[in-house]
């Protein structure tokens, strides 16, 4: 017996697990479709707090709301006893409702404080309220009584007790003076939570005889005053300077107990000189710093939301600089009930099994109670299949009418919790909550929720499919959760589709549609970029983005997180935003946000606006000496773009005023330059800053600094000396300025003598000019020259000493021993003995060759008509190379000498002769008299023989219409033959010519030519015989040649010519066939009806040689041509129009009614018919069986069978198109037409046949395209498998 009650609960325990798991998903829907005809238990919705203070100005309103089908009725208790309202007129319950409103107007308030609770009944239960504990709110008077006056001395610690009357609630306590304004509290002076006022050291200033405590009943919103106390502060003997100790608490240790979830407060006020300083910690663990907060100067701490972590020592330490003072105050933690796991609702069906479990917890263990409708659980008659262990009530194999309300009691002596759940013992089919053909949307790589919030009782199994076809597993891209939601974890494009949601219990089954629609994220291809733009400028941020096509998207630009400024600077395109005209306060970010209904994507960039330099200011002139001085300035404001450099300018106040020349430049970090100055100028400077934009404004010139006039520092730059004309030397120079003068009274000395000679130096000094002319020189001889610079305070540095010369003149020679070496007919090379220099008299430039061709060899008499040819060769060479000689030529030629000055005498005449080359192109070939078979070539000789002319030299080839070159024949011919006639050649037939002549050396250029054959006319109307195929043209003969290369056998390239036209003609097309020898790419076969005014209608057909024209009308003629057409030629080139008809097509709709065989088949049957029932007749009366099919196959009508489209006949009936009512298969209830009772199918709408309907006339399924089976297979059907069918065969 012992070991069955310690067996007995194991099990129970197990089973506890099992039914929690079978019942934690059913629950009462919210639905009020749902709820609307359910029956329900009540359940309380709304309740008053457990405590609750009146106002006894105001009505007492005790709230009590509950719901049920039916609508529950209430029904009041107080202080445990029937509180009967009808018979107080002070009291009403709300109609529809519990809620109480009294009224105590003129009546004790206090009658009716008390204990109440609410029941709510309906025939399924009862469910009852908290009990609520109703009190009236009071605000005593303060006792009348006198404060006897304090003195403390000076450094003494005080506390001043407020002790107010207890009210309910408790008052709010402050301290302030007979002017209503409250006493400063700081760490020195603080009130307690208690309301006592603490000094930890009095000061003088403390002394007054108004502290007044006052107190503020919340409720009533009265505030009442203790009588005011009076205290004064001595000095005659001061307190001297003490350790801390504690005022509140006192000892070194307390306790404390707080309830889990409320707030701790703990509080350490000490006193002492200097004022101690608290500070907080806790003993063997760390303070929750997310929970903790300082009050009062760090006197209190708080702790919110307790747990039993909290529970510990906590110390608090007062310091000063004498000394540390510690209190140590121990925690509890205690706990009202607390709910671990409320019982919820329960619906049932009729024999399943449910648990209720009241789990809660507290400090002390809370002792659990059960009620069923409001009746201890141990009060009511026993059931059989209901067991209590302790916090659990296990119901087994509920039955109709066993709906009850059970409330959970928890308690100690900290409170309690009171929870209802009612049973619903309930036969629901299923019903699916969600609405039907929900559309979900999704964006590509996110989760998608597919909801299916069903309800029924048993709790209906939730089955999935896509696109009513394939059943969904839980797998790894698929969750189906306990509530019915189909979980796609990372949703493609793929999963898009129709979903079928089937909701499944043993009295039904329920469907619904919902679709998914993946979508394509949205995206920012192209983000604004970084922007440093100038001020005044435009600038331009670019926000291109990709995003599905059937979401809407919304561009949204913002500035700095903030909409943009309302400015119409700022305009937004489709993806792009411009500001015009920037100003320093468009500076921010940018950010560009393009949102859909789905989803949004960011970018953001910056945009900074830079402006050239403010101008710098404040210049100052220090460390001043002859030749420099220290510049300093402060910069201006850089907007945005650092200061590069900085740049210096001076103007010249003495020589050229008003013109500021650059002087310097800076770093531009630096604020100061060290500036070189020249003497005689009277200087001003200002400063130009620059940035990447670009310069400033210049500053304020500095004040005017003068420097003394010096000698020279150097002399004039560029001296040259140039002779301009036999006999001269001209030096010139480039002049100093006034700033480089260095001082008044400028000159320049020049000095000049010939070179290697010894003389002494010549010498000039001029002013105010840059040239020096010296006269009576010899012809180009060196000088030696040199100019300096003084003036009246001395001369400039030693000058440098420049060589120069005196003028040229003409050559007085040309070269000797002119020789000519002929390398070939276009080239020769010339030599000669360079001149003496003296003979030059100047600079030697070079040499020219002056040279021309007298005539041809082959020729008697000069060509007077060639001009002379030049070639210059620079330097002295001796030697030169003369192209582009004419071959077979005489030629002359002669040379100078070249200097400065110009030409000297040519050299001795010198001709050479050219040998012979290669000839020039013949001057023409042309073709005349074309004939059939023969062409005539005439050509003329070549312009340049270059030599003796031998001959000429023809190759000539047919070409096609594809330019393909057929075999070539080359011909020979002597120089005097200038025509020719080839005979043997293909009539109609392109062909190219290639014509060259000849010398001893070799063939020269070709010329070309290409000319027809005459077109054959015998062969270009032959006649066309109607309804004939077409015939192989005949092929041309092929020129007889020698070839290195195979004939072409394609069709022969021809001028517009068409061979013979043939056709032929079936039931509503005509085939035309032809030959064609033109050359022309656009073909066109053109038709009309016969004897009709349209427009001929044509079809382009190019290197065809054939053509079907389709859709001729049976029984029509047509007109039919074939035409070529060249965008180049307006010549159009046809055949003869041929005349085709088209015959007529015999009638296949026969009357089977009136033929004979259909007459006689039909008599057949019947005759037949009529023997079989005879012999049926004979066999049943003599007591006989026969078999018979369980189901006749269903006839079709035999004038509806299709034909085939060749011979007219009826067609055999496939299998595949048998459309008879499969065996097994369900008709739909509703009167849906199922595929073989309706013209119309959803198969002539998707790719393939099948589907089916079910019972509310969704398509959810497949049509099946299949037979029956054979009869004896009984019920089983040849249809795919539907949810519906797979959800049916579970029931």
């Amino acid at each position: 017996m012992d070991r069955n009650r310690k067996w007995v609960p194991g099990i129970g325990a197990v089973l506890l697990i099992l039914l929690s798991h079978m019942t934690s998903a059913l629950e009462v829907p919210l639905d009020p479709k749902v709820l609307e005809g359910l029956p329900q238990p009540p359940t309380i919705t709304l309740q008053s707090p457990k405590d609750y203070i009146f106002d006894p100005r105001e009505n007492i309103v005790i709230h009590c709301e509950a719901k049920g089908k039916p609508s529950p009725s209430f029904s009041w208790t107080r202080n445990g006893t029937h509180f009967d309202v009808e018979k107080d007129s002070k009291v009403l319950m709300k109609p529809g409702s519990g809620t109480l409103v009294i009224d105590i107007s003129g009546e004790k308030a206090e009658a009716y404080e008390g204990t109440y609770q609410c029941t709510a009944h309906n025939e399924h239960g009862t469910a009852v309220s908290n009990s609520i504990v109703i009190r009236q709110s009071r605000s005593p008077l303060w006792s009348k009584e006198r404060n006897e006056a304090i003195t403390v001395q000076v450094g003494a610690f005080l506390v001043l007790q407020c002790r107010p009357p207890a009210g309910l609630p408790p008052p709010v306590i402050f301290w302030m003076d007979n002017n209503f304004q409250r006493l400063p509290l700081d760490k020195r002076v603080s009130q307690a939570l208690n309301g006592d006022l603490y000094f930890s050291n009095v000061l003088p200033e403390d002394t007054r005889s108004d502290y007044i405590c006052y107190a503020r009943f919340p409720h009533t919103q009265t505030i009442q005053q203790k009588q005011p106390i009076s205290v004064t502060v001595l000095n005659n003997s001061p307190e001297g300077e003490r350790r801390p100790g504690f005022m509140l608490p006192l000892g070194p240790t307390s306790t404390k107990m707080v309830l889990r979830g409320d707030t701790l407060e703990l509080e350490c006020i000490a006193e002492g000189l200097p004022t101690p300083e608290i500070s907080w910690t806790k003993d063997g663990g760390e303070l929750p710093s997310s929970r903790m907060s300082f009050h009062n100067f760090k006197k209190t701490l708080k702790i919110s939301d307790v747990n039993e972590a909290d529970a510990g020592d906590y110390r608090c330490t007062a310091t000063n600089n004498l000394g540390i003072a510690h209190h140590i105050i121990k925690v509890t933690v205690k706990a009202a009930p607390f709910w671990v796991s409320a019982p919820r609702n329960l619906i049932l069906a009729p024999n399943e099994t449910g648990i209720l479990t009241c789990r809660v917890n507290g400090e002390p263990k809370p002792k659990i109670s059960w009620f069923v409708n409001g009746v201890p659980i141990e009060n009511v008659p026993e059931e059989h299949g209901r067991k209590v262990e302790d916090d659990t009530v296990i119901l087994s194999n509920v039955q109709s009418g066993s709906s009850a309300v059970y409330q959970c009691n928890a308690s100690n002596e900290f409170g309690y919790l009171l929870a209802n759940a009612f049973v619903n013992v309930l036969a629901e089919p299923p019903r699916v909550l969600t609405p039907p053909n929900q559309v979900y949307q999704v964006i590509t790589n996110s989760p998608a929720l597919l909801h299916c919030s069903s309800f029924g009782s048993p709790i209906p199994t939730i089955t999935w499919f896509k696109d009513s076809q394939t059943a969904i597993k839980d797998g790894d891209s698929y969750v189906i959760h306990e509530n019915g939601t189909l979980e796609i974890s990372v949703a493609q494009l793929l999963n898009s589709g129709k979903y079928t949601c089937i909701a499944t219990n043993n009295l039904g089954i329920k469907e619904n549609h919902v679709f998914l629609e993946v979508k394509e994220p949205t995206r920012i291809l192209k983000q604004p970029e970084y922007k440093v733009v100038q001020r005044g400028m435009s600038a331009m941020f670019e926000c291109k983005v990709k995003h599905d096509p059937s979401l809407i998207p919304t561009m949204t630009w913002l500035k700095d997180n903030g909409e943009l400024p309302d400015d119409e600077r700022f305009e937004v395109d489709t993806d792009s935003l411009t500001i015009k005209d920037v100003t320093d306060v468009d500076e921010g970010t940018y950010t560009c946000i393009m949102n859909t209904t789905l989803d949004q994507d960011s970018a953001s960039a910056m945009l900074t606006v830079v402006e050239k330099p403010d101008p710098p200011s404040d210049l100052e002139l220090t460390d001043q000496t002859e030749r420099s001085v220290q510049l300093t300035w402060i910069p201006g404001d850089e907007h945005n773009s650092p200061t590069q450099k900085f740049l210096i300018q001076y103007e010249d106040l003495l020589h050229q005023p008003g013109v500021w020349i650059n002087l310097t430049e800076v770093a531009g970090t630096s604020t100061t330059a060290q500036l070189n100055l020249s003497p005689y100028v009277y200087y001003s400077f200002r400063v130009l800053a620059q940035n990447r934009v670009g310069h400033s404004d210049p500053s304020q010139p500095s004040r005017q600094y003068r420097t003394s006039p010096a000698a020279p520092d150097e002399n004039p730059s560029d001296v040259q000396g140039v002779g301009t004309e036999p006999g001269n030397l001209v030096i010139t120079w480039t002049p100093l300025t006034g700033f480089q003068s260095n001082g008044p009274g400028l000159e320049y000395r020049v000095q000049w003598r010939q070179k290697d000679m010894d003389d002494e130096w010549s010498s000039k000094n001029v002013a105010n000019v840059s040239q020096f002319i010296v006269s009576g020189t010899p012809t180009f001889v060196p000088y030696e020259i040199k100019v300096q610079a003084l003036n009246d305070y001395g001369s400039g540095p030693e000058p440098e000493v420049v060589t120069g010369y005196s003028g040229e003149d003409f050559p007085v020679s040309g070269p000797d021993s002119v020789q000519v070496m002929v390398h070939n007919g276009t080239l020769a090379e010339v030599h000669w003995e360079p001149v003496l220099s003296p003979s030059v008299r100047g600079k030697l430039q070079g040499y020219k060759v002056y040279y021309r061709r007298e005539r041809g060899l082959h020729e008697t008499e000069m060509d007077k008509d060639q001009q002379d040819q030049v070639l210059t060769f620079s330097g002295n060479r001796s030697e030169g190379r003369l192209p582009g000689l004419q071959p077979y030529s005489l030629y002359s030629l002669f040379i100078t000498v070249l200097n400065n000055k110009g030409e000297g005498p040519p050299s001795t005449s010198k001709t050479f002769e050219t040998p012979e080359g290669v000839p020039g192109p013949p001057s023409f070939l042309k073709v005349i008299n074309p004939g059939l078979d023969s062409l005539t070539l005439e050509w003329g000789s070549p312009v340049n023989n270059n030599g003796r002319l031998t001959g000429y030299t023809l190759k000539y080839q047919p070409v096609n219409n594809t330019n393909e070159l057929g075999p070539a024949k080359v011909m020979s011919f002597l120089a005097n033959d200038t025509t020719v006639t080839l005979g043997n050649l293909n009539s109609s037939m392109l062909y190219k010519f290639y014509l060259s002549a000849k010398t001893i050396k070799g063939s020269g250029p070709i010329i070309t030519e290409e000319a027809f054959t005459v077109m054959d006319t015998t062969r270009t109307q032959p006649p066309v015989e109607t309804g004939k195929g077409p015939t192989e043209p005949p092929h041309p003969t092929s020129p007889i040649t020698q070839s290195l290369h195979p004939p072409f056998h394609k069709a022969p390239p021809v001028g517009p010519a068409f061979g013979t036209v043939n056709t032929s003609v079936s039931e509503d097309s005509a085939v035309i066939s032809w030959e064609y020898f033109g050359h022309h790419k656009n073909v066109y076969v053109e038709y009309i009806v016969e004897n009709s005014k349209d427009d001929w209608k044509k079809e382009l057909v190019n290197s065809s040689h054939s053509h079907m024209l389709k859709g001729l009308k049976p029984g029509t003629s047509y007109k039919v041509r074939v035409v070529a057409r060249d965008p180049a030629d307006p010549t159009v080139h046809s055949t003869d129009e041929v005349v085709v008809t088209v015959p007529a097509v015999p009638s296949r709709q026969v009357d089977i009614a009136t033929q004979g065989w259909f007459i006689g088949l039909m008599c057949a049957i019947a005759l037949l018919i009529l023997v079989l029932l005879i012999v049926c007749f004979i066999k049943r009366n003599k007591g006989g069986k026969y078999p018979v099919k369980e189901k006749e196959d269903a006839h079709q009508d035999p004038e509806i069978q299709p034909m085939k489209e060749d011979d007219g006949t009826f067609g055999e009936y496939s299998d595949t198109e048998d459309h008879k009512p499969l065996k097994g298969s369900r008709t739909p209830s509703n009167g849906t037409v199922r595929r073989d009772e309706s013209d119309d199918s959803l198969v002539d709408y998707g790719e393939g046949g099948d589907g089916q309907f079910n019972e509310d006339g969704s398509f959810i399924g497949q049509y099946s395209g299949k037979k029956e089976k054979d009869t004896h297979e009984g019920n089983e059907s040849s249809e795919a498998p539907s949810p519906v069918n797979a959800m049916n065969s579970f029931v």
